[in-house]
């Protein structure tokens, strides 16, 4: 048989962190925990953002379609995951592993365009206030999410392809707990320098660029800022643009030096360990952030769980 064709027939074999079975367990409970909040968190976001007519603007819609693109991006991966650490079955079939690399590549551009998209409402909330819904405009701001799920899904499709053109030579031990682009390409029997850059070509256009906008955005909001007289309104801007900042540190920090580092230099396990960072941890923190910061977003957790509560207490008088 074709040995470039034998990951085809017979799968992958994930190894993520099999030689370490305690950690597995461990790992698992906290993925679980982690999961959960994410689940909830930002099922509770855009429930409340929709509920309360006060949250329909610009910022909350991008915020729900941030909630709404981590609950699918930590769904896509967590399920096959903790089959992998609870099971001694560490396969998963080439199908299964293809479209993974898909979605998790597509979902995961999408978030890079988004955060900077999301600086840019908050550049123009603060240092264009009384241009802000006629700039800003739904029909603006739904072009804006349709171009950005758009570029990622080319960008996904585009890298992927090329990933998966390259032979393995029979190889199918993937060192990881999921099917991720830089680990795939570790597989491959043959030089892959053309694959890595166009990896970090197409990383400086997804990754630094948007990047380089939100800095752009924040540098003008923080003049804009030092310059109003009402501390009130300066709380409430630093409050707002505080999370979202904390949101862009923490998610860009751990994918350029996942994607944009020379030549992979990152050891296996401190790989694997940023991907659960930024897959795992990352989606769970956003819910918190954006809450614990913001007044409105509360007061309308508030009113949800009121409603819950008055729902629960009818069907219980029924």
């Amino acid at each position: 048989m074709d040995q470039s064709n034998y990951s085809s027939l017979h799968g992958f074999i994930l190894l993520g962190f099999s030689d370490h079975p305690k950690l597995e367990m461990i790992l698992s409970g906290v993925i679980i925990i982690f999961y959960l909040i994410t689940l909830v968190g930002n099922t509770a976001i855009i429930l409340a953002s929709l509920l309360d007519c006060h949250l329909h603007t610009p910022m909350y819609f991008f915020l729900r379609n941030l909630s709404f693109l981590d609950l699918c991006f930590t769904t896509s991966i967590i399920p096959q995951m903790l089959v992998n650490l609870w099971g001694p079955d560490k396969t998963i079939t080439y199908v299964g592993c293809v479209i993974q690399l898909y979605v998790y590549m597509w979902l995961g551009s999408i978030e890079c365009l988004l955060l900077a998209i999301m600086s840019y409402d908050r550049f123009t909330a603060i240092c264009k206030p009384l241009h802000y819904f006629v700039i800003m405009n739904s029909h603006l701001c739904l072009k804006m999410i349709i171009m950005v799920w758009s570029i990622s899904l080319a960008n996904s499709v585009v890298l992927c392809t090329l990933t998966l053109n390259l032979p393995t030579c029979g190889n199918n031990l993937l060192d990881h707990f999921l099917c991720e682009l830089p680990a795939m390409v570790k597989l491959a029997c043959v030089d892959t320098t053309t694959v890595e850059m166009s990896v970090f070509a197409l990383g400086i256009v997804i990754v630094l660029t948007p990047l380089i906008l939100i800095l752009m955005s924040y540098g003008y909001i923080a003049k804009a800022v030092l310059r109003m007289k009402s501390k009130t309104g300066q709380r409430k801007a630093m409050n707002t643009c505080g999370s979202h900042l904390t949101v862009v540190s923490i998610f860009y920090g751990t994918i350029i030096y996942m994607y944009l580092q020379p030549g992979n230099s990152a050891s296996k396990d401190q790989g694997k360990f940023l991907t659960l960072f930024y897959t795992i941890i990352t989606p769970s923190l956003n819910p918190l952030i954006y809450t614990l910061r913001n007044k409105d977003m509360k007061d309308a957790l508030k009113k949800l769980m009121k409603f819950h509560n008055k729902s629960t207490k009818a069907k219980t008088n029924c």
